[in-house]
């Protein structure tokens, strides 16, 4: 199978197949019209469509299955949804284009009235024989949504496979083809590169960067809090540290654990910063709302009091994926508040295109949930709209909003080298079952947990945007901050970047005119202070002690005095209590002075 890039689609005519007589909106978007061709081209049995979320995969499908229920190519149509509210908004988009789905269907035969049924993958896994035998009984074309949900357990890819083998036609549609596990994705064709490797191979790919330069989904600005964290180990040791140094894993979680903490003072500063740029957002887009994304019920609770008591206006709270949750997020939709706040599962496929503002509450560290999350912020309604969330400065996280446009496939195969460590996007099936889980119950986890917070602040620390960073690092409620908040809700692309490289520029030469003891934070622009790793940091730790014994051999002089020499040109304190930068600094004056040698 090859994988059809979205640019192959822009020669196609603006609307395709023009007035389409079986009831579809006559005009598609660029991408979609390319997809529908293609498939009408070769007419598969099996398709797979990768587009970015908020491009519509939801129009692509539904137009699809409208063309083959009118060419009697098929007789009825099952829809494969992740929760019971997609389910729901599945049956309702068919309904406005005339393909109406039973969303509430469970056994028996279904009524005349209805095209089909809309259905979740928890529901194929307790019945696979009932919709096995409904896809025998008539020509059906199952459309497996964000079909990464069906490798979720072993369970459900059986019953997927079980229940739709006989099926006529299979669209699988994702966001995210990609997962942190190896298991397999039914009716996913997976081809061996030359490495080897066994990857998911795409009929059609329409990615971030394609969708951004067509105007079809937002540009995404992050903002980034540091502060310093303190908290208690479950042996009584009081630790302290700063979000965005290098640390342990087990460091960097509970550092991240107490930003989140509703008790500190981070959160409160940073939903107080996201709730100002939400209204400068809203003097352009009156309607804009924001979205706080929560672990777990308790902290949702929390946070909605929070911005109860910052903003004096009642936050939407979705705790779960009932009938109740689903109603309220409907009604958020439609309505013109403010804020909601939600537990995981608003972070898939749920559709509210005025959310524009977002707070990544959550330590789900998984690029496919990070993705989805981003994924609800990016939907665009008119021109020169922009998204803006807010993140802890976990290097994790930053990594993934530098990474927005990076299109990645499912890996079936991880051969390892000797001592090699895994793939950085490989976080262990546990993580990735608590990202993808559709209940937020209380687990009892948090009783468990080997640390308390407690204490917290929150510093701004900068702006990603692009693949770049900007910013210097600054006080909550100071004018630094604010002109990073205030940027105008509606701008084009490059107006976004040509307005951060100001604002940093205009906070480089004000930090110049102060005396260097008034400066209380690291006065430093954000891409001169590289967010790295615990791991990262060993690694250039290694690599200046390499630079340095090799230059030992050249020069004739100790290692203590070549350090110490390093140290008295470029400043800062000892190799073990360097920063990243300060070490690369080293790296590079140790090579000079090497290459004058020779």
């Amino acid at each position: 199978m090859t994988t059809t890039t979205a640019t192959s689609s822009h020669h196609l005519s603006p609307a395709f197949p023009g007035r389409a007589p079986w009831g579809t909106a006559g005009k598609l978007r660029a991408w979609q019209q390319g997809a529908m061709e293609k498939y009408i081209q070769e007419q598969p049995r099996d398709f797979l469509a990768v587009a970015t979320p908020g491009a519509g995969k939801t129009t692509f499908a539904l137009t699809l299955a409208s063309w083959l229920l009118h060419h009697h190519v098929v007789q009825q149509v099952t829809v494969v949804a992740p929760t019971e509210h997609l389910k729901k908004q599945w049956a309702a988009a068919a309904a406005r284009i005339g393909i109406k789905l039973d969303p509430e269907y469970s056994a028996g035969p279904l009524s005349k009235e209805y095209d089909g049924v809309a259905i979740t993958y928890a529901g194929v896994g307790v019945r696979p024989m009932l919709h096995r035998n409904r896809s025998e009984q008539r020509k059906t074309l199952v459309i497996l949504d964000e079909i990464h949900h069906a490798g979720d357990s072993k369970s459900w890819g059986e019953a997927c496979l079980e229940a739709f083998e006989p099926a006529t036609r299979r669209l699988a549609l994702t966001g995210t083809p990609f997962r942190s596990d190896t298991n397999p994705i039914p009716f996913v064709t997976y081809e061996e590169g030359n490495d080897g490797i066994r990857r998911s191979s795409a009929d059609y790919t329409y990615g971030y960067g394609n969708a951004l330069g067509d105007g079809v989904v937002r540009p995404v600005i992050f903002l980034s809090y540091s502060g310093n964290m303190r908290w208690r180990t479950k042996a009584g040791d009081e630790i302290a540290a700063r979000l965005g140094e290098p640390m342990t894993k087990d460091a960097v979680s509970q550092a991240w654990r107490t930003a989140l903490d509703p008790k500190g003072e981070w959160m409160p500063n940073v939903l107080r910063a996201a709730d100002r740029r939400l209204t400068e957002v809203r003097k352009s887009i009156p309607d804009a709302g924001g979205l706080v994304i929560a672990s777990d019920q308790d902290s949702a609770r929390a946070y909605a009091k929070l911005i109860r008591e910052i903003t004096g206006t009642k936050a939407t709270v979705v705790l779960s994926d009932d009938a109740g949750a689903s109603n309220r997020i409907d009604e958020f939709s439609e309505s013109t508040d403010r804020w909601m706040v939600a537990v995981r599962m608003v972070s898939e496929g749920v559709d509210v295109p005025r959310l524009s503002v977002g707070v990544y509450a959550t330590t789900i560290s998984t690029p496919l949930f990070f993705a989805q999350a981003v994924g609800r912020f990016v939907r665009s309604r008119r021109r020169g709209e922009t998204a803006s969330v807010f993140l802890p400065t976990i290097p994790s996280l930053l990594g993934f909003a530098n990474e927005m446009e990076v299109e990645r496939d499912h890996v079936l195969d991880r051969p390892k080298k000797a001592g090699e460590d895994e793939d950085p996007y490989a976080e262990s099936e546990k993580e990735m079952a608590e990202a993808e889980r559709q209940q937020d119950e209380d687990t009892g986890e948090q009783d468990m947990l080997p640390f308390e917070a407690l204490e917290s602040d929150a510093v701004f620390d900068r702006v990603l945007y692009n693949s770049a960073e900007f910013g210097m690092q600054a006080h909550p409620g100071s004018e630094e901050e604010q002109d990073y908040l205030g940027i105008p809700g509606l701008l084009e692309p490059d107006q976004v970047q040509l307005l951060l490289q100001k604002r940093q520029a205009r906070q480089i030469a004000h930090s110049r005119k102060k005396p260097d003891t008034e400066a209380d934070l690291l006065e430093l622009p954000a891409e001169r202070r590289p967010v790295v790793s615990h791991k990262e940091l060993l690694e250039l730790r290694k690599q200046l002690n390499t630079m340095v014994g090799a230059y030992v051999h050249q020069s004739g002089k100790p290692h203590g005095v070549i350090h110490t020499e390093l140290r008295r040109v470029c400043g800062g304190p000892p190799s073990a209590e360097a920063t990243a930068g300060q070490i690369r600094e080293r790296i590079k004056k140790v090579q000079e002075w090497a290459t004058r040698m020779r």
